[in-house]
């Protein structure tokens, strides 16, 4: 699907749509204890759907409400069983969600009964080492890394799991909420320096709504600073009853870039304190010059002078889009640091994003980890190909509405991965979006 946006400055107040980080993490911990669990969340996108319904193949129960979902956990879930009665041998598609492989992996695992884990897009070229090999070491047995579909057997046995912190947080994320399923205490062991820490609080904190406490103590391993993370399964996971996913600050920075280039936006619905890393789009855009605000579950952002900045997002990559966004209509020249892991996404991100801004007509250099762009000069407009990544169609987008020219994103369907209403609510904003 094309379509074309209109130079139209954004304004207004739109709601947050649920974080589709904290919607995987609560479906996965529903499914794995005791009880019915409702969990509230007003909006779901193809990532969601694709960890609900490997959660369903494996025999959880799984209904769409009104206001999110009813789950109801896998058979032979109670107080006392422990959890073994996963269905034996099936088949996990995972979409094109790098969340759902690395978290379902080694909950599959821990069930014991063996699955073929496959999926689409760049899936299989998304990294799992060194994920792959602690399994192994811990009595999983796994068909050839980098090919799927990822044939599972054996049972994860418990331990002290080693994980480098520069690599994915995913894949200590996947570990914690495998760890209550399994017969003895574990430990995870992360080694300094730690990317996207703020998604292992979003991991713990989900974990806390389950009553699953997460140990937190201080190392040195072989020289090296490490954080330890210890899970008993000794109580199991508890069913709050219900529990609402918080407000997505990934996708409201889009919304927020907006609002700081031209014209004004505010998203309701976000937690202000949340252990999401992506609300630092607040902090970013009041170094770049735009005004923000803060009131009660409200973000703001309107424009005022904006001037390049250096800015280091080891620990916030989804920013990236929205900030390259902001930069290309700052005054100056702006570094965006430290994004070597953006070549791994659903496209090499720093090559879509440079590519998309260049055929908008900014001046961006593509280095190995980072992005320079010189901004001053308003965007003509152009014909940019989402590279079937949500992230930069969404960019595009926003970007689009501040040229001077018309800007025809070509795919620009991808949004459904994380946000199907998104040139609703870009229209709701006084966006021009046109479908062709």
């Amino acid at each position: 699907m094309d379509v074309t946006i209109r130079p139209s400055a954004l304004s207004g107040t739109i709601p947050a749509i649920a974080s589709k980080s904290m919607a995987h993490r609560l479906l996965i911990m529903a499914a794995l204890c005791p009880g019915t669990t409702d969990i509230n969340c007003n909006a779901t996108s193809k990532d969601i759907e694709a960890t609900a319904s490997c959660l369903e193949a494996l025999g959880a129960r799984i209904a769409r409400t009104r206001l999110g979902f009813r789950v109801n956990p896998l058979p032979g879930t109670s107080a006392t069983d422990n959890i073994r009665q996963a269905t034996p041998g099936v088949r996990l598609d995972c979409g094109e969600s790098g969340s759902t492989l690395r978290f379902m992996l080694p909950v599959v695992a821990a069930l014991g009964h063996g699955a073929s884990i496959d999926g689409h897009g760049r899936l299989a070229e998304r990294p799992l080492s060194p994920l792959y090999e602690e399994l192994v070491c811990h009595g999983v047995t796994l068909s050839k890394r980098g090919v799927l579909p990822l044939v599972v057997s054996g049972t994860l046995l418990p331990g002290r799991f080693s994980i480098p912190g520069n690599v994915s947080s995913q894949f200590v994320s996947g570990l914690l909420m495998a760890a209550p399923l399994l017969s003895a205490p574990s430990e995870i062991v992360v080694t300094e320096p730690v990317e996207s820490r703020s998604y292992i609080r979003l991991t713990m904190r989900a974990l806390a709504e389950f009553g699953v406490d997460v140990g937190v103590t201080r190392e040195t391993v072989d020289g090296d600073r490490a954080t330890v993370l210890s899970v008993s399964p000794a109580r199991g996971a508890v069913s709050p009853g219900t529990v609402t996913v918080e407000g997505d600050w990934s996708n409201a920075a889009f919304w927020l870039a907006a609002g700081a280039i031209a014209g004004g936006v505010s998203v309701s619905g976000l937690d202000l304190s949340s252990a999401q890393g992506d609300r630092a789009i607040m902090a970013c855009a009041a170094a770049f010059g735009a005004r923000v605000g803060r009131s009660g579950n409200v973000a703001s952002t309107s424009p005022d002078t904006l001037r390049g900045r250096t800015i280091n997002v080891r620990g916030t990559p989804d920013l990236v889009p929205p900030l390259a966004a902001i930069a290309a209509n700052a005054v100056g020249t702006t570094t965006i640091a430290n994004a070597g892991r953006l070549r791994l996404k659903e496209s090499d991100r720093l090559s879509t994003v440079s590519s998309a801004l260049r055929a908008m007509g900014a001046d961006v250099e593509e280095k190995t980890d980072a992005l320079v762009i010189h901004g001053g000069n308003p965007l003509s407009g152009g014909v940019v190909d989402a590279a079937n990544d949500h992230r930069i169609a969404m960019m595009a987008a926003i970007a689009g509405a501040n040229a001077t020219g018309p800007t025809t994103i070509r795919g620009a369907e991808c949004v459904a991965k994380s946000y199907p209403r998104f040139f609703e609510d870009f229209r709701a904003l006084g966006g021009i979006a046109e479908k062709g």
